[in-house]
């Protein structure tokens, strides 16, 4: 499944969206193993809650090593999106509606020791949607407003890379080991499995997530789609601003202004450089001011990026 073989109609009519469901199983993830320092301090204020709940659910406790490896997710937690904009309820319901031996294969599937005793017992289903819920209600969902406007703008920097390069331009920098090859070739993963013909789907979806790696989504043979790192939001805070810029600008300034090649909201800008809210809008209202950065406004979010005058202060950083 390295490649999919994408129709040109199939493309025309694809589209980014964002997905709580998706972002729930990031967050599930980033509990469980977290990779990266923005993973490891958003798990700090979640963790001791998760683990009371694991110590009382037996069967989710198994679920966790069972449903992930390092190349695989289990396929009853990638389920595509069945709308444009999903809600997690609706999400929710799709995993609910399938069997336990759904659930059962799929993690044979993942992994290939035999599975644990606590997950061969009736009522498995019941029990992956309830860690999902937990993970969304006490994780995801009060802070799902702001998730929604950094992946949103996200997608708004992505498509106007679609606008001056073409999809291949976007597909090059979507994910590791994803690519345009031509020919209607889409590289998803670097897996050796035979190419995978989307002949049949009506729905191709691009979904942004918090994630240090994407993965497939699917729901065969109709619907499949794509789940990518949304730029910037893991990028670890202490990352140094070029030393020379930071002279010249002050560090703050030249922290903002390096990350800016692509557009970014005041949002993305805090989680990045890791500046309060407050600071990055001071710093930013000088940098406009002096002509290094533009803005517009994208739905509910404004985004900044560098003009001509920014990358030659970059560059010369």
């Amino acid at each position: 499944m390295g490649v999919w073989q994408v129709p040109s109609d199939l493309l025309a009519r694809s589209r980014f969206t964002v997905s709580p469901m998706v972002d729930t199983v990031a967050a599930l993830r980033a509990l469980y193993h977290p990779r990266t320092p923005w993973q490891r301090a958003w798990r700090g204020p979640h963790v001791e809650a998760f683990q009371r709940m694991l110590a009382a659910r037996p069967v989710a406790r198994a679920l966790l090593p069972a449903s992930f490896n390092p190349r695989w997710v289990a396929d009853f937690l990638t389920i595509a999106p069945a709308s444009p904009e999903p809600t997690f309820a609706a999400e929710l319901a799709a995993v609910g509606r399938l069997p336990d031996e759904r659930i059962r294969a799929d993690l044979r599937a993942t992994r290939p020791e035999p599975l644990a005793a606590e997950l061969l017992a009736d009522g498995l289903t019941g029990q992956v949607v309830a860690l999902l819920d937990w993970v969304w209600t006490h994780t995801v969902e009060r802070e799902w407003p702001e998730r929604e406007r950094r992946l949103r703008a996200d997608i708004v920097a992505r498509t106007a890379a679609l606008s001056r390069g073409g999809w291949a331009g976007v597909f090059a920098d979507l994910n590791r080991n994803m690519g345009w090859l031509g020919d209607g070739r889409l590289q998803v993963n670097d897996y050796p499995d035979p190419p995978l013909s989307l002949s049949g789907a009506e729905q191709l979806f691009f979904i942004p997530a918090h994630c240090r790696r994407g993965w497939v989504v699917w729901d065969r043979p109709t619907r499949f789609g794509m789940v990518y790192p949304a730029r910037g939001v893991l990028v670890d805070p202490t990352s140094p601003a070029p030393d020379g810029l930071a002279r010249l600008i002050g560090a703050n300034r030249a922290n903002i202004l390096a990350r800016l090649d692509t557009p970014l909201s005041t949002s993305q800008l805090v989680v990045v450089t890791g500046l309060s809210l407050g600071t990055v809008s001071d710093h930013l209202r000088v940098l406009l001011d002096a002509g290094a950065v533009s803005k517009r406004r994208s739905g509910r979010e404004v985004l900044y990026w560098r003009t001509p005058l920014g990358d030659a202060l970059a560059a010369g950083g």
